[in-house]
């Protein structure tokens, strides 16, 4: 018996490759690949996706992120467990994850810079924007997490 999210990725091949194609941009262009799933894994948690949750929990573990960071990802700003890139990806991340319950003001956006360079922040743009499309994706289709 086939699955909600096997159901979707085969009949939505264009789709699910543009998606792919979006995220895989993001590191494509020189964001560290552990920063990325550590923004996937909070807009997921935000959202309540178990979905993507597990999907890129389990990604993050194959990168060798560190399970305390894993386990206080949605603390994160209390933690003491990241770095201010980690920190500010993080607090951008919220933002824009968010956005309907908070404008975003320039402020929000990280620092050009000083954390992040310009082109950076557009792909970490990008690399929110496309977790949460497969976040409403996998909630509107009720994909199920694996056993």
């Amino acid at each position: 018996m086939t699955n909600a999210y096997e159901n979707f990725t085969a009949s939505q091949k264009d789709v699910v490759a543009a998606l792919r194609q979006m995220s895989t941009a993001a590191t494509a262009q020189g964001l560290e690949k552990d920063l990325v799933e550590l923004v996937k894994i909070r807009a997921s948690q935000i959202n309540g996706c178990a979905f993507c949750l597990q999907f890129h929990l389990k990604l993050a573990r194959q990168l060798g992120v560190e399970e305390r960071k894993l386990g206080l990802v949605a603390a994160w700003r209390d933690s003491g467990a990241f770095s201010a890139r980690e920190m500010a990806a993080l607090a951008y991340a919220e933002r824009l994850t968010q956005l309907a319950n908070h404008h975003l003001a320039p402020q929000d956006r990280p620092v050009a810079g000083d954390v992040f360079s310009a082109g950076e922040i557009e792909h970490l743009t990008i690399a929110i924007a496309t977790i949460n499309a497969w976040n409403r994706i996998a909630a509107a289709l009720h994909f199920a997490p694996a056993p």
